[in-house]
């Protein structure tokens, strides 16, 4: 679980990084599918990914709104504030926490229950999701989308040595 959150932060921190070479226009433009846009994606999957563990806290949801964001800084600064304390409770993650119940109100007002693991993995594929449409938007501006991979990351070898 908590590699999948690791390979999120690394792919998220190399698109943020790969928005550098754009003018702000081209990460504003609103574009097919997804959120619309390449700035306003990367500004969604981290306010989701920080709203879900706030829910699990018992805490309050992030409530800005993407105008308020709308730079490549401020972006990757709530990002990074995000992810030192989406990173605190994943650190205290113990695995039986998997099946405590997160209960909110549907949209027909009636409670659903969510497992905490079940929030954990659908915030961690969420994020995979929109990445794959920044993948589709970057190939449409004619530049290389950064690697969706998982293997060849080190986020799973301790000490492992060349035979």
């Amino acid at each position: 679980m908590k590699s999948l959150f690791r390979y999120n932060w690394q792919v998220r921190g190399e698109w943020l990084e790969w928005c550098e070479q754009l003018p702000e226009g081209a990460l504003l433009k609103e574009r097919t599918g997804g959120l619309g846009g390449i700035l306003k994606t990367l500004f969604h999957i981290a306010d989701v990914e920080y709203s879900w563990i706030m829910l699990l806290q018992n805490k309050p949801e992030f409530d800005g709104k993407f105008e308020d964001y709308a730079s490549l800084a401020q972006v990757k600064e709530l990002s990074g504030a995000f992810h030192v304390e989406v990173k605190r409770f994943l650190e205290k993650w113990q695995p039986e926490m998997a099946n405590q119940v997160l209960t909110l109100t549907g949209r027909d007002g009636q409670p659903e229950h969510f497992t905490f693991e079940e929030v954990l993995l659908h915030t961690a594929a969420h994020e995979i999701h929109h990445i794959g449409q920044l993948s589709v938007w970057s190939r449409d501006l004619g530049l290389e989308p950064i690697t969706a991979n998982l293997i060849g990351r080190g986020l799973f070898r301790k000490n492992i040595s060349k035979a």
